[in-house]
This record gives structure tokens, C-alpha cells and sequence, in this order.
């Protein structure tokens, strides 16, 4: 299958007369490894797209990433493969594929998009639909990218004939410094200034631009006047549906949005580190937030978690309390309303959901404006970061109000060097309070933590609260459990805590928790050792 050498194609006499170029063979060289250049940032777009995708709609897991860059990375080599049977018709089959790249690479986006929006809730034989179609896109692409590598070779080789050698490196170099590129300008420029959708949109518009200039400008000696007339035709016509498709973008973006999150969709901003969706919130409705397509926290069940979550912890002495994530402000206003906090610290890594947190009317409507409360002090960091530098002993309390650690971005947030850290800046009588995920869905990764927790010298009393909102969270899976929220309440040393919420109103009770800390033991996973990195399954 693999040929030992580049044959010459039967009958065809060997390279003798020089290149037809309009420009010089250095000028035209160059020109060559500027396309690979573009090309090559724009194919790592596209398979950074498809990976952000699978994070958001799909659900956050090293298999949905794995998946993608596997899937495309096999195509890649298939579509090399394939590619020698258009290496005597370079210049032509290079222009089809850039042309074919752009507008697959560029609608993939819009197109997951619609598929997840308007049909990710059919169920049945179509439950799977949106993971299919992503894979087909990721097989899609890969053959396109690697189909171009044959063919821009036979292209350079054809303006001056050098060593196999020195043409591969000259070719990988510039795919390899694109692909950096690509892979720089998608975070930084695309994701924050574009969006998703606008930015694979022009990434398409640059590949199909750059490809037809090349193959229209420098060889366009080598085509037929039929083939320059359709690979014209055909960009042209590629750039109209991809500018149409930017110019509805928006509107079509709010439509996605509202089958998704619901009609009452008021805030979507892309900040540095997430996706942050707000629906409802005003004029008397609940409100949703929604951080890269899950739901942090919805309607009536908001208040139900963030009790669970602070009061147990502040049970015992809580002058000091230390907030590790919760830049919604929830957990701090459920803080506040204990007598005798003198401080709260709020360490968040996303400064766009603090400024939302103090703006927004409904946001900081529900958070009762605690970040305007003298006594709450926001930090912008990454927590672990933080926990390294933080004086020891400091705190009564520290609440981890951190993203589900079935999130694989998160699982760090989990693992036994946090907690050790956490436990450092602890007083010796304080109170570390975690959510650790569901009970019931995801037992496993709700013991992997407290394994981990006990392995960095606490002693744990884990308890849940069922929840009755579920909301269209994306990253529930499909399971048929009750949902419910699981807890770990934790002490420096060997005496475990007890979960009492003391005599304040509430909308829980003493008997929610301790009923359900019986039943969640018996869900306990036998085996599990805990580990510097906790690696939450499934």
C-alpha cells in the first residue's frame, strides 16, 4: 500500500523542461510553503472546534477529546494514502480539496450546533446523533488535511527539483510553525473576538482563499480552462454560503441558544475561561446559569445546593471563611448570613462571572449584592495556584464551590496536592466542605474523592441532598438515578464531623441529610486508592 519511492507515472517522461511560473521558482517556492503555512493553522482550527464541541454540547472527558484527535489523526493518514492517485493532477486535486476543506471545516461548527440544538433531545435511535455527526466531521477533515501534504510536496518539488530530505523539512516547517499559529490564535483571537461559529467561519473563508490563490495565481499554466473556471466558480461559490452563514450567524447563535437553554436566554458572554449563559432572572422568573453548557445553578434547587454546601461547614467556628471558586456570589451570600463571619475570601479564576455576579440584575439580585458586603474580598486566581502561596492556618472554613469533578479541566481541583494545600491553610478545629459530585449517577467518582480527601489526613462525613430542577444540563448523561447533590464534610485529623445545619430557617432540614448520609453509604465503591491527581470514571 505504501509505495518504497515516488514512481513516475507510467509513459510520462521525466521532469526536463522548467516550471511554468509567472514569478521566479524562489518566489514561487516561498509562495508554496506560505500556503502550507495557512493551511496548516487553519486545519488545527478546525480540530480544536471539534474538541471545544465536544467539551460544551457533548460532555467534558478525556474520551470526547481522545475520540476527535484519534479519529482525525487515523483520516489523515487515509487521506494521504488516497491522495498519490491525484499527485499527476496536483495543482487541480489541491484546489478541489482546499475548496472541499473550507466549506466542510467552516460549517462544522454552525452544523453541530443546529444538530445538538434542535435534535440532541430525541432520544432513541438518534440519542447518539450529535456524538455520530462529530465524529463524522472529524473523519471528514482529516482526510481533507491529510490529502494536502502529498500534493503540496508534488507542488514544491515540480517548481525545483531537491532531495527528499531537504523538501520534507522545508514543508513540515512551515506546517508545523501554522499549526502552532492555529493553535495560538484559536484561544486568544478566534474564541474570545469571534465566537465559535464567526471564527471557524473565516477560518474557512482564509483556507479557501488561500488554497484557490495559489493553485488560480501559480500554476494556473498547468490547468485547463474548464478546471480555472471551475475551481473559481466553486470558491466563489464556497465564500458566499460561508459570508451568509456569518452574516446570520447571530441570529442564528440566539435560536441555538433558546432550543438549548430555554426561550428566556437574557446573557451569553464568552469570557477568558468559559462560556457563561444566564436565562431568566427577572420580571419574576427563576433563574438559570449555565458555565460551557452546564448548569451551575437553576431555579428553586440554587438555594437547596448552596445551603448544603455552607451550612454544615459553619456549624462550628466560621470568623474566617475562604471560598474556593463561587464567583456566582451564591455560596457568599449564604456566608453572610451567619453571625460572626468577619471575613470571606472569594478565590475565582473567571473575572467576566465576578463583573456579571456584581452587574447583572438577576445574578446579583439572587446573590443579595454580597460582593458590595465590605467584609467579602474577590481574589481572580486559579485556586490551586493560590492554595500555594496562601498563609497556613488562616482560615475557620474553606467551601470548594468548584465545577462537577467529572469535568476533566477540573480534576486537579480534586486531587490529593489541593486538598493538602487546603488542609494547610485550615485552622486545627477548621471545616473543609466539597461537592463531590452525584451519588447515585456517579458513585465511583464521588468516593474517588473522599478516598483522596482521607489520603491527605481529613476525616470525611459524606452526605447528598436530592435536587428536583434538573434543567437541560448536558452533562448529566443519560442515567435514570435521581439526581442529587453529593457532599464531603471534612476535618484536619482522625474525628469525622457531623453535617448538623443548626436552628436557622432553611429550605433543608437535619433529618435530609443524615437519612441520606446512611443511604449513601451504602453506595460506597470498595478498591478505590486515592492518587495525586484524582481521575474521576465514570
Amino acid at each position: 500500500m505504501i509505495d518504497p519511492y515516488a514512481p513516475v507515472s507510467p509513459g510520462a517522461p521525466p521532469w526536463t523542461e522548467p516550471p511554468r511560473l509567472p514569478v521566479q521558482p524562489g518566489t514561487g517556492r516561498f509562495l508554496v510553503l506560505a500556503c502550507v503555512f495557512v493551511c496548516a493553522a487553519c486545519g488545527l482550527v478546525y480540530e480544536l472546534e471539534l474538541v471545544a464541541f465536544a467539551s460544551y454540547l457533548i460532555g467534558d472527558s478525556i474520551t470526547q477529546a481522545s475520540v476527535v484527535l484519534s479519529v482525525m489523526v487515523f483520516a489523515m493518514g487515509i487521506g494521504s494514502l488516497g491522495a498519490k492517485r491525484l499527485r499527476w493532477h496536483a495543482a487541480v486535486g489541491f484546489g478541489a480539496i482546499e475548496t472541499a476543506l473550507a466549506l466542510v471545516g467552516g460549517c462544522s461548527a454552525m452544523a453541530l450546533y443546529a444538530v445538538f440544538a434542535w435534535t440532541g433531545g430525541w432520544g432513541g435511535i438518534w440519542a447518539d446523533g450529535p456524538c455520530c455527526l462529530l465524529v463524522g466531521f472529524s473523519l471528514a477533515i482529516g482526510l481533507l488535511v491529510g490529502a494536502e501534504v502529498p500534493l503540496l510536496m508534488e507542488l514544491i518539488q515540480r517548481i525545483r527539483r531537491q532531495d527528499a530530505g531537504g523538501a520534507v523539512a522545508d514543508l513540515f516547517a512551515a506546517d508545523y510553525v501554522g499549526a502552532l499559529v492555529g493553535g495560538l490564535a484559536f484561544p486568544f483571537l478566534l474564541l474570545p473576538f469571534l465566537g465559535q461559529l464567526t471564527g471557524a467561519l473565516l477560518t474557512g473563508s482564509v483556507n479557501v482563499v488561500a488554497g484557490s490563490a495559489l493553485v488560480l495565481g501559480l500554476f494556473r499554466r498547468d490547468l485547463t480552462r474548464r478546471a480555472r473556471w471551475t475551481l473559481l466558480v466553486a470558491g466563489l461559490a464556497v465564500l458566499g454560503v460561508l459570508a451568509s452563514a456569518a452574516v446570520l450567524a447571530g441570529d442564528f447563535e440566539a435560536a441555538a441558544r433558546r432550543a438549548v437553554y430555554g426561550p428566556d436566554v437574557r446573557v451569553a458572554a464568552q469570557t477568558d475561561v468559559q462560556e457563561v449563559v444566564l436565562a431568566g432572572g427577572t420580571h419574576g422568573k427563576p433563574l438559570d446559569l449555565f458555565l460551557d453548557g452546564r448548569l451551575r445553578a437553576g431555579g428553586r434547587d440554587e438555594r437547596r445546593y448552596h445551603e448544603a454546601l455552607v451550612r454544615p461547614a459553619l456549624s462550628g467556628p466560621h470568623r474566617r471563611v475562604l471560598i474556593l471558586g463561587g464567583g456566582d456570589g451564591l455560596a457568599a451570600r449564604e456566608v453572610l448570613r451567619h453571625k460572626g463571619v468577619s471575613r470571606v475570601d472569594v478565590v475565582e479564576l473567571d473575572a467576566g462571572l465576578v463583573r456579571l455576579a456584581r452587574h447583572d440584575p438577576g445574578l446579583s439580585s439572587l446573590n443579595a449584592h454580597a460582593y458590595d458586603n465590605p467584609r467579602v474580598h474577590v481574589t481572580t486566581a486559579d485556586a490551586l495556584s493560590w492554595l500555594r502561596r496562601a498563609p497556613a492556618g488562616r482560615y475557620d472554613v474553606v467551601l470548594a464551590d468548584l465545577p462537577d469533578p467529572g469535568i476533566t479541566a477540573s480534576t486537579r481541583l480534586y486531587s490529593q496536592e489541593f486538598y493538602g494545600l487546603t488542609r494547610r491553610v485550615l485552622t486545627p478545629d477548621g471545616r473543609l466542605a466539597v461537592h463531590a459530585g452525584p451519588v447515585s449517577a456517579r458513585p465511583r467518582v464521588f468516593w474517588t474523592v473522599e478516598a483522596t480527601l482521607r489520603a491527605a489526613g481529613f476525616s470525611t462525613t459524606p452526605y447528598r441532598v436530592l435536587r428536583h430542577d434538573t434543567g437541560p444540563d448536558r452533562s448529566a448523561g443519560t442515567s435514570r438515578t435521581p439526581r442529587d447533590w453529593g457532599f464531603l464534610l471534612s476535618t484536619p485529623g482522625p474525628r469525622s464531623p457531623r453535617p448538623h445545619l443548626g436552628l436557622r430557617p432553611s429550605t433543608l432540614t437535619d433529618a435530609d441529610l443524615t437519612a441520606d448520609v446512611a443511604a449513601a453509604r451504602l453506595t460506597r465503591v470498595p478498591g478505590l486508592r486515592p492518587s495525586t491527581l484524582a481521575h474521576p470514571q465514570y
